[in-house]
């Protein structure tokens, strides 16, 4: 069951951020102006967890913005954080599965509730980034239609994470 987050539901927020085991990098190319990948798979893998992703109440009261849950008897497994952006496609900020919820749907469905979300605000499109370390989200994304639309170089340079590349993959209507 899908719900949208409110201020009795926000507790929910960030439960089903299990973090994933990164078990190699895609390796994006441009090419005819089409963006194709190939996967390089990495010696030694290890696991990795995005930080907490902070919440306000602007996720309730904004109707550009919303956060939507995926509950399963009673527990949050998934949820999926979007605003309106300025170039009229929806930015998914965030969107996360409990580690053992992957590959059920779970994610598919928020995906979908997204694509209803955009385009009840005539959105063209929905679009989001990842980055290449981020195998098995790579491949959802590009399972579920989104195209490889930007790849930058620079985003986490100055982080320790400086060796990753942003994929800022695209789902057009």
């Amino acid at each position: 069951m899908i719900i949208k987050m409110t201020t009795s539901t926000m507790k929910d927020f960030n439960t089903s951020n299990d973090g994933f085991l990164v078990s190699g990098k895609i390796i994006p190319t441009f090419k005819d102006k089409v963006w194709t990948f190939t996967e390089e798979i990495c010696a030694e893998p290890y696991f990795k967890k995005y930080e907490e992703d902070e919440i306000d109440l602007s996720y309730i009261e904004d109707i550009e913005k919303a956060v939507f849950f995926y509950y399963i008897d009673n527990s949050c497994v998934g949820q999926i954080k979007m605003c309106s952006n300025w170039n009229g496609y929806v930015l998914i900020e965030d969107i996360a599965v409990a580690k053992n919820y992957r590959k059920n749907g779970v994610g598919t469905t928020l995906l979908n509730k997204a694509i209803e979300w955009a385009k009840e605000r005539n959105c063209c499109g929905l679009m989001l980034e990842t980055q290449d370390i981020n195998v098995s989200a790579c491949h959802f994304y590009a399972k579920n239609q989104f195209v490889i639309g930007a790849v930058d170089t620079m985003l986490y340079s100055n982080f320790p994470t400086a060796n990753e590349l942003a994929i800022f993959w695209y789902y057009k209507f």
